[in-house]
């Protein structure tokens, strides 16, 4: 270890033990979300290497370069050519398999932007490699996953933070604030949407690309000859296989909102029950045109369906909706004058730099691994319950279905291709 990477970590060490012993240090570097524009000291940024840098991938790293208290070292990819054009972005180092990244003493961090099948098992190996993860969502691929992460980031104390960025948008916040204060009386039903997934692609076995280490993409999913519409959306997003679709691949947003804004989920038993789609042909088979209804403890119904990116609160008094870009709210008089408009890009920024800033202080970042699987197993719960055609119930305490056949239960969990396992 250099001398630069020791003074950094005695850094933020010396920032942990004064907050253990309430004497905590003023804040050590600038904030993204203070506006500040200092240059700062390399040897005080955070190192973040960047494991998949697809379209999304790419996103995030332009976003965390924007940050001066953040430096992107290394990034890891199976195309030769995107994390080769990715490193001489950032001027870092280019590697084929992302355990590199993660044998690297001087990154602090890392973020990644994967392929949904990948997602819990590089962050659990991340974090036994003492690195803090930002996980781009959905969490997990089952139940299990979900809920193995969670255990690993409380036992092995380390920075999880959920890519769900609408959290830092301003008109969300206020929406959330009304909310809680109880301007809309008690909740009586949530009405959540997320935009729809379908059907197609090709399942006919084509060339390898050159460039493409396609084993060590497909990782832990089941072996299977490799299509043009597999490795590139939506094959990413709509092969059960890799993913159980826009249930959670986009539901992860208006979903999260609702676990933000609501927590009567953890009080008790929940069912879930509702029809979808499955698509017979073609190469995408995850669930489409849902229709679900989950009834929580506290009797409030929750609908999700596919629609806009939106999360609707009906009260006793009045009514909040909540969109990536828009509040609306009904009475009008409920909402406060000048609302901004929302920058999504903005966003983004400001939950890489609150990563950051979790790193630096050792404080929960502000998508927190217990609300990702919360809003996780949500989708995932949905997803059994289409594919078995049951009413599934679901005990937050025990973390268990309770309520469903055997083939349900069986459904939490998936088997993992050798070598690779939870």
């Amino acid at each position: 270890m250099n001398h630069r990477t020791r003074s950094r970590r005695s850094l933020l060490r010396s920032g942990v033990a004064a907050a253990a012993t309430g004497f905590a240090f003023p804040v050590l570097l600038p904030l993204l979300a203070s506006g500040g524009d200092q240059t700062v000291p390399a040897s005080e940024r955070v190192r973040l290497g960047h494991i998949g840098v697809g379209g999304r991938g790419s996103f995030l790293m332009r976003q965390a370069q924007g940050n001066p208290g953040i430096e992107s070292v290394a990034v890891a990819d199976c195309y030769k050519d995107r994390r080769e054009a990715a490193a001489g972005a950032i001027k870092g180092k280019a590697y084929a398999d992302f355990r590199e990244i993660l044998d690297r003493k001087d990154i602090d961090g890392v973020i990644i932007a994967t392929p949904d099948h990948w997602h819990v098992l590089i962050a659990l190996m991340a974090a036994a490699a003492g690195k803090d993860v930002y996980v781009e969502k959905p969490l997990g691929l089952t139940i299990e996953q979900d809920l193995m992460c969670h255990k690993a980031f409380f036992r092995q104390d380390r920075i999880f933070q959920y890519g769900t960025q609408q959290r830092e948008a301003k008109h969300q916040k206020i929406g959330r604030e009304i909310i809680l204060s109880g301007a809309i009386g008690d909740i009586t039903a949530i009405e959540v949407q997320a935009p729809n997934g379908g059907a197609g692609g090709s399942s006919e076995p084509a060339p390898i690309p050159d460039n493409f280490d396609y084993d060590m993409w497909l990782g832990p999913a089941p072996e299977t000859p490799y299509t043009i519409d597999r490795c590139q959306p939506q094959g990413t997003y709509w092969i059960y296989d890799q993913s159980i679709g826009y249930l959670a691949g986009w539901g992860a947003h208006p979903l999260d909102i609702l676990v933000w804004c609501y927590t009567a989920d953890q009080t008790g038993p929940f069912t879930v029950e509702g029809t979808g789609v499955v698509p017979s042909e073609g190469l995408y088979d995850t669930v489409y045109d849902w229709d679900m209804t989950l009834h929580m403890a506290d009797g409030v119904k929750i609908t999700f369906k596919p629609g806009s990116d939106s999360t609707k609160f009906i009260g006793t008094k009045g009514r909040i909706e909540l969109t990536r870009s828009s509040i609306r709210a009904f009475p009008t008089e409920l909402l406060p004058a000048g609302i901004p408009a929302n920058n999504h890009a903005a966003n983004v920024a400001q939950h890489i730099g609150g990563f950051a800033d979790s790193i630096r202080s050792r404080q929960p970042a502000s998508s927190p691994i217990e609300d990702a699987v919360r809003s996780d197993v949500m989708s995932q719960l949905c997803d059994i319950a289409v594919r078995t055609g049951e009413k599934i119930t679901w005990d937050p305490a025990k973390q268990r279905i309770t309520g469903g056949s055997d083939t349900a239960i069986a459904m939490m969990s998936r088997a993992m291709r050798e070598p690779w396992r939870l």
